[in-house]
């Protein structure tokens, strides 16, 4: 191949492409629309701590590489953190309490398919997926997945909470 996946991200952010790697699949899509950044801002600003809960910090980073255990790259649409993840322009090496994805025209099987069995296979608790075309909410858990109308308050096992 000649170019590291690092090398290979970085021009297909310079090209406006969303470059995956998962269990050595590469999969993309061009960057999302102003539907997906406004859902994508709109949870962003409701993340928080669930009342009484404490030891979670819920963090949040939106659209930021992360390295899986087994070598995948998957770029979330937002990842939450318990801890505040570090300051780097590297890749990031740290698996998120949670994420969430926001479905985009053509890219459904990606985000209702590929991504929430992988993420949870990666030691990620809490899988939620925006479908804003259908305005449902798909919560993916360990334990199965729940479907609710949008929008609609989700609590997530590391003990934020956030409204998608």
């Amino acid at each position: 191949m000649g170019q590291s996946w690092e090398q290979l991200l970085e021009a297909a952010d310079q090209a406006g492409i969303k470059l995956e790697v998962v269990q050595g699949t590469p999969t993309w899509e061009a960057w999302p629309a102003s539907r997906h950044q406004i859902a994508a801002q709109r949870i962003e600003r409701s993340i928080g701590p669930s009342e009484g809960s404490e030891g979670c910090g819920c963090f949040y980073l939106a659209d930021d590489y992360i390295r899986f255990p087994d070598g995948s790259l998957k770029r979330p649409d937002i990842s939450v953190f318990c801890q505040e993840p570090p300051s780097q322009d590297e890749v990031l090496e740290i698996v998120p309490a949670a994420v969430v994805e926001i479905v985009s025209r053509g890219f459904e099987k990606k985000d209702l398919e590929i991504g929430p069995p992988f993420y949870l296979s990666q030691g990620v608790k809490d899988v939620v997926v925006v479908d804003p075309y259908e305005a449902k909410v798909l919560h993916f858990t360990t334990s199965g997945v729940s479907t609710f109308d949008s929008p609609r308050k989700i609590g997530l096992t590391c003990g934020c909470e956030l409204t998608a």
